[in-house]
């Protein structure tokens, strides 16, 4: 059996897998009919059986969850009592273990953290000794269940931390969307899908015309409370496949891969301009004031992914906003009311 149990330690990464085992072993050497796991809810006052092993028709079954007080585990650690071969003598009162006809019983508290996890149980319908020898085995095997679980918390907790450090390395804290690092390396994954299907992307520039005098009017808490509710409206105005990152700054970049079903670029990619145009202007209801915002400058290219790398395309987009800015700034320059003058009204 030592040698069995040094097997499982070495082999069974997983806590289930090494519960079962020990169960296995636990049933071998008691000669009792079931050996179980169970999990304690101490909010809920509920006990759930984990992880059984039975044989015969003697069975505790997985799943099976009984009010905590009326478990014959909560009797055995009330009472300091980690066997006997005579419950309805001795725990007659618990309705469980009547229904089950439970007649022996061995239980010993599974710990975590210095926290009850749960319980370690072997029980039979027929009476039977369990001896010291069986009890250090029992003993034995909760504390490595402990070291399992306690371990498998621990890759829990790397495992989330981990999720959350991809998060910050991919989104934008401010906004929501998409960073820089993240754009690029998504780009870098639609660029090899649309070799594949020899179709071009749509990539859009988009930069905050006036944002400056934005923040020098009414402050850069309002600022990012507009650089906020551009995103929003970016994100919808594009499809849920689409990709929409915040590139720096004030300036934002929207890739849409073209439709197979779309034949012409030009008809994609400008009705892709309207949409991103369109959710740029005001009014937007910010929460401390409402901006009446005249719109953003929005550059698009469609890029044949053969011929231009992600950041080539980039640049492209780059270059067509600033010529759509140079037109603006023109249009301004004739209309002092024109494109880019940002009017607020505090709350």
């Amino acid at each position: 059996m030592f040698s069995q149990f040094v097997d499982t330690l070495r082999k069974e990464k997983s806590l289930e897998g090494a519960v079962r085992r020990f169960l296995g072993l636990i049933e071998f050497s008691t000669g009792l009919e079931s050996a179980y796991l169970t999990h304690i809810d101490s909010s809920l006052h509920v006990q759930t059986i984990l992880f059984a092993r039975n044989t015969g028709s003697f069975v505790i079954p997985e799943g099976l969850s009984v009010p905590w007080g009326d478990t014959l585990c909560k009797r055995a650690l009330d009472e300091s009592c980690i066997f006997s071969d005579d419950v309805p003598g001795r725990w007659g009162d618990s309705k469980a273990a009547r229904q089950l006809g439970v007649q022996t019983f061995a239980s010993i508290p599974v710990h975590v953290d210095d926290s009850l996890y749960g319980t370690l149980c072997a029980a039979s319908s027929r009476r039977k000794a369990i001896d010291s020898r069986n009890r250090r085995l029992l003993a034995v095997f909760s504390e490595v269940i402990s070291m399992y679980l306690e371990r498998e918390l621990l890759l829990n907790q790397l495992t989330d931390a981990n999720l959350q450090l991809e998060e910050v390395a991919r989104v934008d804290p401010l906004t929501g969307l998409s960073n820089r690092r993240h754009l690029m390396a998504e780009m870098g994954r639609i660029w090899s899908f649309m070799r594949r299907e020899n179709r071009p992307v749509l990539v859009a520039f988009i930069d905050l015309d006036g944002f400056k005098s934005i923040n020098d009017q009414y402050g850069h808490d309002v600022g990012d409370e507009f650089l906020v509710a551009i995103a929003k409206r970016l994100k919808g105005a594009i499809r849920p496949y689409d990709l929409a990152a915040r590139f720096g700054g004030d300036e934002f970049v929207v890739v849409s891969a073209i439709d197979a079903d779309e034949d012409q670029p030009t008809t994609a990619r400008e009705s892709l301009r309207g949409r991103l145009e369109a959710s740029t202007l005001g009014p937007f209801e910010l929460p401390s004031l409402k901006l009446d915002y005249a719109g953003a400058s929005v550059g698009i290219v469609d890029a044949a992914v053969n011929d231009l790398s992600p950041e080539q395309a980039v640049k492209r987009a780059d270059e067509a906003m600033y010529m759509v800015k140079s037109r603006r700034r023109s249009l301004m320059a004739k209309d002092p009311r024109g494109a880019c003058q940002p009017e607020g009204n505090a709350r």
